[in-house]
């Protein structure tokens, strides 16, 4: 069996702010006696589960001797759907109120937040907030504003699920693909969506950033990373990958781990 199965990565779950969320920990041999490391939490694209990380956290996780923690957010792989449906605030909603309630349950102090696309969107509010320390930020094409190339392929995304085995695929993950799909889609595409924007977040993130963004990127241009560049305070990082689409840690999966792990050990003797 392919050693990156998502069918090999075993989850658990907890019940946060009256959610049952699905999730799980890792924690290498290396991370034994280093307290002093950041725990790594993983945030996931908009139709991403924990277990469609894989096993790339893990190798991350080895490579760096940090302890990590993966879950999926509200209404995605097997975590509770919530009985509300979402604004155009959601991804500051997930920033703001429900990240944080997965720290404090789980007592994490001064995360090293990692966040791709939709996550990486919110791990940048969550910096921004100035609600905790966090001790470091990789973002993966993180969106700040929306393009018309991210509204493009959004559309896309909506004919491939109505017209392919999308949904198929898709319930290899989630108990309910077609909530989770449309949760997602309906308010990208939705008119109020156009003028959604978390750039106000940028300058009070004061943390080490390492951006990471795909050339070929069909959801975003490099205009979403040179934005955050430009206004965050804290020092950053930039990696860009050729031959790479919307999901660097697969389409570049060594070249990626390769700038995280390097990443995060540099911040975790710090």
């Amino acid at each position: 069996m392919n050693q990156d199965s998502a069918s090999t990565v075993p989850v658990e779950f907890a019940s946060i702010g009256g959610q049952r969320i699905e999730h799980r920990w890792i924690r290498p041999a290396a991370a034994r006696g280093a307290p002093g490391r950041p725990v790594l939490v993983f945030l996931h694209e908009g139709l991403g589960s924990a277990k469609q990380w894989r096993t790339f956290p893990d190798r991350v996780a080895e490579a760096s001797g940090c302890v990590a923690v993966v879950y999926s957010r509200q209404g995605h792989g097997h975590s509770q759907h919530s009985s509300t449906a979402r604004g155009v605030d959601y991804l500051e909603r997930e920033a703001l109120d429900h990240l944080p309630a997965v720290l404090d349950h789980f007592g994490i102090d001064q995360p090293l937040l990692i966040g791709h696309s939709d996550g990486g969107s919110i791990v940048l509010v969550h910096a921004g907030a100035g609600m905790r320390a966090v001790r470091g930020v990789i973002a993966m094409a993180p969106h700040v504003f929306v393009e018309d190339l991210s509204l493009r392929g959004i559309t896309e995304a909506r004919k491939a699920f109505l017209e392919t085995d999308l949904p198929q695929r898709m319930a290899k993950y989630h108990a309910d693909p077609a909530a989770t799909f449309w949760a997602w889609n309906d308010i990208w595409l939705h008119p109020d969506f156009r003028r959604w924007n978390i750039e106000r977040y940028l300058p009070a993130i004061t943390c080490p950033l390492l951006l990471i963004q795909g050339l070929d990127d069909e959801y975003g241009t490099l205009a979403q990373i040179d934005a955050v560049a430009a206004q965050v305070t804290g020092p950053v990082e930039k990696v860009l990958l050729s031959e790479c689409r919307h999901s660097p840690h697969k389409d570049r999966k060594e070249a990626t781990l390769e700038a995280m792990a390097d990443f995060v050990r540099r911040l975790a003797v710090e």
